[in-house]
């Protein structure tokens, strides 16, 4: 023991530790796979004239009546603190809109506002997951998610759709197969981001059966739901989830809604499941603004008609992807059933990042890497078409500057 500045110092006479830096930074966020998606798309920003298609958003703006809901709210007062889990407005809203499109009675203490749907990604996972934990994901999937499984100190493994000349699908006894004792979860997205693949009921059936059986928990990002292209809707988990199933839904504003800067989504949970998510909301940021909470329930109201002019716009858009890559001869892309990527692989470009910066640099045209979406995804490329058609025209024209037709 010593005495150094009038503290008593012990020290341990078999070992020496170096001591922490109390200004560092968590050594978790040193071991965080890195988004090679977000850089390329920082790369592309940093360049003149760029177009960028990297992002999964669509052009069109925010309906009038939902941003007018807004404002009538602050203008109302709707500005003070509210229920950490949402207005009991929003509840009802979200609960009318299950019984209204999926005709589900679904109590509002298992619906819970969020701020995001990536937030209620990060609810579900905070409230089981812990280190040590296995969570089974299909992949290709938003690397977000898989960043969000890192931050819990979770490890995730993998399990890759396969593909073919018909279309994405699903190995269930290989998603099965890599589930074991330490398995807490699966994440299944679907519709998926980046594949526009989605699992049918009879899939959905097996997947809440195996899982009721080993006593694990799906996580069901089903953001894309309303973006089917030949039905009004996906098949949902909760079609077949009993209300005890160890089940989370993931949802959200931005996309169905033109609502991606609003940042508004919700999660249905089991009933027992609130206390949890509640207490972990109140310590992160006590849920989304009171104000926004209203237009959220405008969109969910009044949104049909906008979903289905969107809807419109993204298959027309769809068509002429297909024409284009069709008659290019080096492209390969399954079309999707739903979401509005192209997802796409040139043949002789094995070097998805390779790629995506030449077309940055050659043609002014700013895509996602493929790899930024699970190792199954490298030389794979993602272009968003919920743009205008003169946009996506340009788009392909400047694409075809790089990827030439043979």
């Amino acid at each position: 023991m010593s005495i150094s500045n009038g503290a008593v110092i012990k020290k341990n006479d078999n070992t020496m530790s170096t001591p922490k830096d109390p200004s560092s930074f968590r050594p978790l966020f040193s071991t965080i796979s890195p988004n090679q998606g977000a850089e390329m798309l920082r790369y592309g920003w940093t360049k003149p004239g760029i177009i960028s298609l990297a992002q999964g958003e669509g052009s069109l703006k925010t309906p009038d009546f939902i941003s007018e809901a807004a404002v009538k709210a602050l203008h109302e007062g709707k500005t003070f603190y509210n229920n950490t889990l949402g207005t009991p407005e929003f509840r009802q809203e979200v609960a009318t809109y299950y019984a209204t499109h999926y005709g589900l009675n679904m109590p509002t203490n298992r619906i819970y506002a969020t701020s995001s749907g990536t937030t209620a990604m990060h609810l579900a996972m905070t409230s089981i997951l812990e280190e040590g934990d296995e969570v089974v994901a299909i992949t290709p999937i938003w690397k977000n998610l898989l960043g969000a499984i890192e931050i819990t100190q979770a490890k995730c493994v993998q399990v890759a759709l396969d593909h073919t000349d018909a279309g994405w699908t699903l190995d269930l006894d290989k998603l099965f197969d890599a589930v074991t004792n330490k398995t807490k979860a699966l994440l299944i997205v679907t519709p998926s981001n980046p594949t526009g693949w989605t699992m049918k009921g009879p899939e959905i059936k097996q997947v809440l059966e195996f899982a009721r059986a080993r006593g694990i928990w799906i996580i069901s990002d089903e953001v894309y739901a309303r973006t089917m292209y030949d039905v009004k809707r996906s098949t949902s988990f909760l079609d077949h989830a009993k209300p005890d199933d160890r089940l989370f839904v993931v949802n959200s504003f931005s996309k169905s809604y033109a609502m991606t800067g609003w940042r508004l989504g919700w999660l249905v949970g089991p009933a027992d499941a609130e206390p949890a998510v509640r207490d972990i909301a109140l310590y992160n940021n006590m849920g989304p603004p009171t104000f926004a909470q209203y237009a959220a329930i405008a969109a969910l109201r009044h949104g049909e008609s906008f979903i289905a002019e969107q809807m419109a716009l993204w298959k027309s858009n769809l068509d002429l992807v297909m024409d284009r890559f069709n008659t290019n001869g080096r492209i390969t892309m399954i079309r999707p059933e739903s979401a509005f990527y192209a997802f796409f692989k040139v043949d002789g470009e094995p070097d998805c990042l390779s790629l995506t910066k030449r077309l940055i640099d050659e043609a002014g045209l700013s895509l996602a890497p493929g790899c930024a979406f699970g190792k199954v995804s490298e030389g794979w490329v993602r272009m968003c078409f919920a743009v205008s058609e003169q946009r996506i025209t340009e788009a392909l024209n400047r694409l075809e500057l790089v990827v030439k037709p043979n």
